[in-house]
């Protein structure tokens, strides 16, 4: 007899917030780019950070899906669920799986990379980031020029993402729903219990966050506008 198919919360607010609004603010760091609205980049950028930084955290003191922990396992734990899957199908995960918790250290790694060497970064015209100073104009273009190369990783990254979730979609493992409505399909025995930690504490996060960004790198930017 096969399990009894119920449906529970397993990604929070927070999370859900924070996936979406970076797929935003991605699209529009690469609009402002392409379209030379430097002021604008750099404040979608600084955005980004505060996004980063709470993700961050949020892998350390988030709900039990967000948490680092349950999803970053070693490469044998990841080569043993590969190895399961050899009949065609992956066993189910009610968060990220071993697999795509790679995916999710190497996106924050690529994008911390990016915003460290954007504050370096000059587009040799106008605009300079914030620490542009505290190099030599050689580092500076060596940083800007790694800047430009690393979004093009972040772009096959983000391929392999969508391509990843269209397998999922086909397969009847609808994860972009899930991680919209919060709640999936679970199949599995008995009811799962996660622990969710309260918006609050994500909220009071992103406010310390926001107000050292805005402070520090924001407010001179908006001045300038």
């Amino acid at each position: 007899m096969s399990a009894k198919e119920i449906k529970i919360k397993v990604w929070d607010l927070p999370t859900r917030v924070f996936h979406w609004g970076m797929v935003l603010l991605l699209v529009g760091l690469w609009w402002s780019a392409d379209a030379g609205e430097m002021q604008w980049h750099q404040l979608l950028a600084y955005t980004l950070l505060v996004f980063i930084g709470f993700r961050i955290l949020w892998g350390f003191v988030g709900s039990d899906t967000a948490r680092f922990k349950q999803f970053v396992h070693g490469p044998k734990r990841v080569i043993d669920y590969l190895k399961s899957g050899r009949g065609g199908e992956l066993p189910a995960t009610l968060g990220h799986n071993p697999l795509g918790g790679y995916m999710v250290l190497m996106l924050i790694f690529t994008l911390s990379l990016q915003l460290a060497t954007g504050l370096f970064a000059t587009d040799e015209i106008f605009t300079e980031g914030p620490l542009y100073s505290w190099v030599s104009a050689e580092t500076a273009s060596s940083l800007t020029w790694l800047h430009k190369q690393n979004f093009l990783l972040i772009l096959g990254l983000a391929a392999i993402h969508l391509a990843a979730v269209a397998l999922h979609w086909f397969k009847g493992d609808k994860l972009v729903w899930a991680m919209v409505s919060g709640y999936k399909k679970h199949s599995g025995s008995g009811d799962p219990r996660l622990r969710f930690t309260s918006v609050l504490v994500a909220i009071a996060l992103l406010s310390i966050l926001g107000s050292l960004v805005f402070v520090t790198l924001m407010r001179p930017v908006l001045q300038s506008l």
